[in-house]
């Protein structure tokens, strides 16, 4: 686990937090998104615990962890409608998402029918249809093609320009100019 993390993240900011397996990053990420409590310390948004303003700070956020969320029962294009419709966003933009994550001819398949990049990418579409500033992945390139990693450092790049902000683990190296990403690097610590 990590000790001593102080850190300060801001709008335009693309974060990688890199480390060995194990060493905590997931456990991080879900601290950062407010699923997980920290032993000692606290972390803010807009200067005020989450955990005081909940809700508040979970209409500015997209956390997609290592499962991707989709619901196999229902098609590509039902799993995006839904999303759209979970947050009060036009269901009709699902046709468009899909074109973006290569799946058109796939919005009728089942989910359960599709390969896990392609379950990873009904997942990842949610980037292209949020509106919330924060976006916390884990591992969001898992199982996707260098095609779609590309697409989606791009979208990144985009986010942060627009004033959100992007905190990712991968154990791929981005292929972003390195000024653009933050590094906070986590190391294994044996007791």
């Amino acid at each position: 686990m990590f000790e001593q993390l102080n850190t300060e993240i801001q709008a335009g900011d693309i974060v990688q937090v890199e480390g060995p397996n194990g060493a905590g990053k997931t456990s991080l990420l879900r601290i950062l998104a407010g699923l997980s409590m920290p032993f000692e310390g606290k972390v803010l948004f807009k200067n005020q615990s989450i955990t005081a303003n909940r809700e508040g700070f979970h209409q500015n956020l997209l956390y997609l962890g290592h499962l991707p969320g989709v619901k196999g029962e229902m098609t590509a294009q039902e799993n995006l409608e839904f999303n759209l419709e979970l947050h009060g966003l036009n269901k009709d933009d699902a046709e468009q998402t899909l074109e973006k994550v290569n799946l058109l001819g796939f919005e009728d398949a089942l989910a359960s029918h599709l390969s896990a990049g392609q379950h990873r990418r009904i997942a990842l579409a949610k980037l292209w249809q949020s509106q919330a500033p924060i976006w916390i992945l884990d591992e969001p390139f898992t199982a996707i093609d260098k095609l779609g990693v590309k697409k989606l450092e791009q979208l990144f790049v985009e986010h942060a320009a627009k004033g959100g902000c992007v905190i990712l683990t991968t154990h791929q190296d981005l292929s972003l100019d390195p000024e653009l990403v933050k590094k906070i690097t986590l190391t294994y610590r044996f007791y």
